[in-house]
């Protein structure tokens, strides 16, 4: 893992998106097509806004997944993901193909579909969130790292449905749904690249308790991102404002 320090969330956003960028034009060079695993949240607006400005990458060859979606939640409802990433990028770049995590139906017939297709298209990089309970994806502590399937139901816990409050996706945390379709840790890790863009002082805790674990961790998610060789975490001064120069400097 490398940690990269910005002075601000906007320059975070700029740096994260171009490697993201990066990493999709080499994929398209080797092979003629790439496949992006997106991820959401308000923490991820300044990284979209740079992407979608990046007109190096040839969209057309992209195909785009995501990390997780509510169950039973419509994708009208503000806090759908398929909804933020359709508004927030699908709808401004010319994608090849978007694969949507969908939480509505038949769940089990929907996460059979998602293995199916994520089986047939690798990720070559991977935007991935880490929360303020340094979740990755919607895997709470303590996380499941063992399974090895590509998505399951997951339940939230407490201080995962506060942030959806405090990002003002619901009113309150008895309004966010109880479960959620999440890709596994264990998937995420097959990225070929990971890129996370985690600013604000929200996060800090977070990357705290991530950086100075001493190996994986189920009570610290994103733990696991230490193992993964070319995983690119993006912080500002207010994320990494927990953090000390010896610790930080660990990761450069």
């Amino acid at each position: 893992m490398k940690v990269f320090v910005t002075e601000n969330e906007r320059k975070l956003g700029e740096a994260a998106a171009r490697s993201i960028a990066e990493g999709l034009i080499k994929a398209i060079d080797e092979r003629g097509e790439a496949n992006y695993l997106a991820s959401t949240g308000s923490s991820q607006f300044s990284t979209f806004e740079a992407l979608i400005s990046d007109k190096r990458v040839d969209w057309s060859k992209v195909t785009m997944f995501h990390l997780d979606e509510y169950v039973a939640l419509p994708v009208s409802h503000i806090a759908s993901f398929r909804k933020y990433l359709k508004e927030r990028f699908a709808d401004k770049v010319p994608l090849k193909r978007a694969v949507y995590v969908n939480g509505e139906g038949d769940v089990e017939k929907n996460i059979a579909l998602l293995e199916a297709e994520i089986t047939e298209h690798p990720i070559d990089v991977g935007a991935v969130g880490i929360g303020e309970n340094a979740h990755i994806a919607f895997n709470d502590p303590p996380a499941n790292f063992d399974k090895t399937c590509a998505y399951h139901v997951v339940d939230l816990n407490e201080t995962c449905k506060r942030q959806q409050v405090g990002e003002g996706w619901f009113k309150t945390a008895d309004d966010v749904p109880k479960q959620a379709i999440s890709m596994t840790p264990a998937q995420i890790m097959k990225c070929a690249k990971i890129v996370c863009a985690v600013p604000g002082v929200r996060k800090a805790q977070a990357i705290f308790s991530t950086l100075s674990s001493q190996g994986r961790d189920p009570y610290v998610p994103a733990s696991l991102l230490l193992e993964h060789p070319y995983c690119e975490v993006y912080i500002d001064e207010s994320s990494a404002s927990m953090c000390d120069a010896a610790l930080l400097e660990k990761y450069k």
